[in-house]
């Protein structure tokens, strides 16, 4: 089942395609994986809201497509037998695979299966099974009773066909749950359950043993009707953690699919992503997606600072938040980077955050509620912005920092990364941080610099290289701290320009655009001169563009990230402006832009002036008068 809100959370995710081979192009992906659910005769008849259901005439052909191209449909066991050094899978290999255990499967698809002698998987959801008579559960839309899913003698008599393998969807899980204290309903199987009688979330422990019972009672059923233990999960709404899959490891279930739009890599214990067939997709459209794999889209991002959202007063809070969430939706931008931290001085330090952690002082339990709603209700991906080493902790005062106390107007208090105590807080942090949000992302922040003038301990003696990398290597440390909740966690870090346009300036910074490019899934370039004190003339945009692209492919994954007031004056910079600003980069072949900050409360950028320039959607200008 798939409900609106998560639904629209998936729509708020780029469906992944796949690349032809040619000289000029890198081979196709060793697998390609597609995830259909329910397929019907009357798809987009009446008053059809099923955005996953598939027509059978279009499965027909895609079925045809796929043979036509020369493409080979494979089985899980071959996919298996390639990840654990087996045989290799023939060339373009696909895998098909079915959720939610529908009739329609059996109806529709298994004929069809057994037509074409295509293997599949299907992924059963043992409550909607199991469902006594008389009862209804609402599907997509649509009034369902027992009869909309399969039973489980037509279960038996297509395992017993050898063409279909059963995989778990859960039993229970299937749903949203409570997880957050403004009661958002967030995917079962990768959150932490809150409990608002009792005011707290369940624990670690609590949320292991959760997901042990369910999968233990879906694999158990699955096993009593079939003969067969089930290998593989499917995990409802492609949502996991690498701690609730440890829990299918250890029940058997090792094989494990998400959705996303990364393409799988064929080693042990990794989650294999899965293209949604959604919007009932021709063949011709299926056969776009699965040759473009490698396709970058442009990114268009706004940078957002949650103390606007938050108030003392929760009625305006919510005002607030409504505000922001309408902006966003008409913006139609395709990321928001939204502060996880609290920083209302604007020092750049996090005091306090707005998510439960073991250290800093919670302003208020929201970050999990506004990123909930941003990609539910606005349909974009949502990046947590974190400083790397400005924290203030309470019962941190003896950590070592690397330049003390700053003077007015100068560098940010920073924690010195090299010390074993400041690297395990900043960690649990992070963890924490993954714990109780499911964001798409990680920017981390403009603080992450060295100065060559800081107290850098046992780092003094490395080369400007050296402490570039180290610096990396703890970002990226932070990073796999919240991939233990977060697997498909996407990442980006801050830039100044000067070591981008004076290569010497490394050392100034330990940042390097090369290094940069190598590490993470986006390079947020700060396109703002006030800060190194330039004159702001679209000549230095252009000269900063041409500087970027001097290294090899670093316009793939840089983004310019544009200023909307001047941090000299404390005043908005004008809309034409700005606008003038990010149409020069873009005509010298920027592909990704951005900007912050956005004051959705005073509306600037206008919205109406910036919509065409950050725009994601196809035709991003103004709605027609009502």
């Amino acid at each position: 089942m798939r409900p609106l809100l998560i639904l629209l959370a998936l729509l708020g995710l780029a469906l992944p395609a796949f690349a032809q081979s040619s000289p000029e192009a890198p081979a196709r992906p060793a697998l390609i994986v597609l995830g259909y659910h329910d397929v019907r005769d009357d798809v987009r008849t009446g008053i059809d809201r099923d955005p996953d259901a598939l027509s059978t005439d279009h499965l027909i052909a895609h079925f045809d497509w796929l043979k036509a191209n020369g493409y080979n449909v494979v089985s899980l066991q071959q996919v298996v037998d390639a990840t654990n050094g087996g045989a290799p899978l023939p060339r373009d290999a696909v895998l098909l695979t079915f959720d939610d255990g529908l009739v329609s499967f059996y109806t529709r698809v298994y004929p069809l299966l057994r037509a074409y002698h295509y293997p599949a998987v299907q992924a059963l959801v043992g409550s909607w099974m199991d469902m006594p008579a008389g009862q209804r559960m609402p599907y997509n839309g649509a009034d369902c009773d027992r009869s909309c899913f399969l039973s489980w003698e037509q279960v038996e008599e297509m395992q017993k066909s050898g063409l279909v393998e059963f995989a778990s969807h859960s039993w229970q899980m299937h749903q949203g749950m409570n997880a957050n204290p403004q009661g958002n309903l967030l995917p079962t199987a990768a959150a932490l359950a809150y409990d608002a009688t009792k005011q707290r979330y369940e624990t670690v422990d609590e949320y292991k043993a959760r997901i042990r019972a369910d999968l233990s009672r879906s694999a158990d059923e699955i096993e009593k009707h079939t003969g067969v233990r089930p290998r593989a999960v499917a995990w409802p709404y492609g949502a996991y953690t690498q701690v609730g899959r440890d829990v299918a490891r250890d029940l058997g279930m090792p094989v494990t699919f998400s959705l996303g739009d990364r393409l799988p890599t064929l080693l042990p214990g990794k989650t294999i992503p899965r293209i949604l067939v959604s919007d009932n997709v021709t063949a011709n459209r299926l056969g776009w997606l699965m040759r473009h794999s490698t396709r970058i889209d442009p990114v268009r991002a706004v940078q957002i600072d949650l103390d606007y959202v938050y108030d003392p007063d929760p009625a305006q809070q919510d005002r607030n938040l409504s505000k922001l969430l309408d902006r966003i939706k008409r913006l139609h931008p395709s990321q928001v980077w939204l502060q996880a931290y609290s920083d209302p001085d604007g020092d750049g330090v996090a005091d306090a955050v707005y998510f439960p952690n073991r250290h800093l002082p919670v302003r208020a339990d929201l970050f999990s509620r506004v990123s909930w709603q941003l990609r539910t209700r606005a349909g974009v991906r949502v990046y947590a912005w974190m400083p790397v080493l400005a924290f203030r902790f309470p019962q941190g005062r003896d950590l070592p920092s690397l330049g003390g106390e700053p003077k007015a107007g100068g560098d940010h208090f920073r924690l010195a990364p090299y010390d074993p105590k400041v690297r395990a807080m900043i960690g649990d942090v992070y963890e924490d941080l993954a714990m109780h949000a499911d964001e798409a992302g990680v920017l981390f922040s403009d603080d992450a610099y060295i100065r060559d003038t800081d107290r850098l301990g046992p780092w003094a003696k490395n080369t400007p290289a050296q402490n570039t990398q180290a610096l990396i290597d703890f970002t990226l440390e932070l990073a796999t701290r919240m991939k233990r909740w977060r697997p498909q966690l996407l990442t980006a870090r801050n830039m100044f320009t000067r070591p981008i346009v004076q290569p010497k300036a490394e050392a100034w910074f330990a940042q390097s655009l090369p290094a940069f490019n190598k590490a993470y899934d986006m390079t947020a370039v700060m396109a703002m001169p006030q800060l190194d004190k330039q004159a702001d003339t679209l000549a230095w945009y252009r000269k900063l563009v041409d500087a970027v692209a001097t290294t090899p492919d670093a316009l793939e994954h840089t983004l310019f990230e544009f200023a909307t007031q001047d941090w000299r004056t404390k005043q908005p910079i004008p809309d034409a402006t700005l606008a003038e600003r990010m149409r020069a980069v873009q005509a010298k072949g920027a592909r990704h832009i951005g900007y912050y900050p956005d004051d959705f409360i005073r509306d600037h950028p206008g919205l109406e002036a910036i919509r065409p320039t950050i725009s994601a959607s196809d035709y991003p200008y103004p709605e027609p008068a009502r």
